[in-house]
């Protein structure tokens, strides 16, 4: 039965990225306060999953230092990827004075390059912790900042224009 929900868990999450990466792709305006929604949905539900996944390991036994260091490294390696990210959106102003945004191929990339490194991570934390899913359980959280910190950079740059 465990099983079934782990691959019902993997399921969403492929599904919640791959909508994340594809809305990045469509060419739409930069709104003040509408870019924060979805980071702000991602980080509370990473907020429950990180619960989750430190439950998941203190059922067995103490958290290690390790699994700790290795989650903050995870999330700043997001913040990281959201600023790579953000350099590779396209913004322009039209004549009618909207903001719009684009990303690219490379932000696509970056974004499938961000998964990855967070999986490795993610195996690299369950390792560390010895028992439970806190790397896995981190998607959210993970996406909330990585995707947070791209949107807000972008603001700034639309801001400018």
């Amino acid at each position: 039965m465990q099983n079934t929900n782990g691959e019902a868990a993997l399921v969403i999450a492929v599904v919640v990225v791959g909508l994340v990466v594809r809305r990045q792709l469509c060419t739409r305006p930069v709104r003040r306060y509408a870019s924060l929604i979805a980071p702000v949905i991602l980080g509370i539900l990473g907020a429950l999953g990180i619960a989750f996944g430190v439950a998941s390991v203190v059922k067995y036994h103490p958290m290690t230092a390790l699994s700790v260091v290795l989650l903050v490294v995870s999330l700043a390696v997001a913040a990281a990827f959201g600023v790579a990210r953000a350099r590779t959106v396209r913004v322009w102003r039209e004549a009618d004075g909207e903001v719009l945004r684009k990303g690219t191929a490379a932000t696509t990339g970056l974004w499938l390059a961000s998964v990855a490194a967070h999986v490795g991570l993610g195996l690299w934390i369950d390792h560390a912790a010895g028992a439970g899913i806190l790397g896995a359980a981190s998607l959210y959280a993970y996406l909330a900042i990585g995707l947070g910190t791209q949107n807000l950079l972008v603001r700034g740059r639309a801001a400018a224009l």
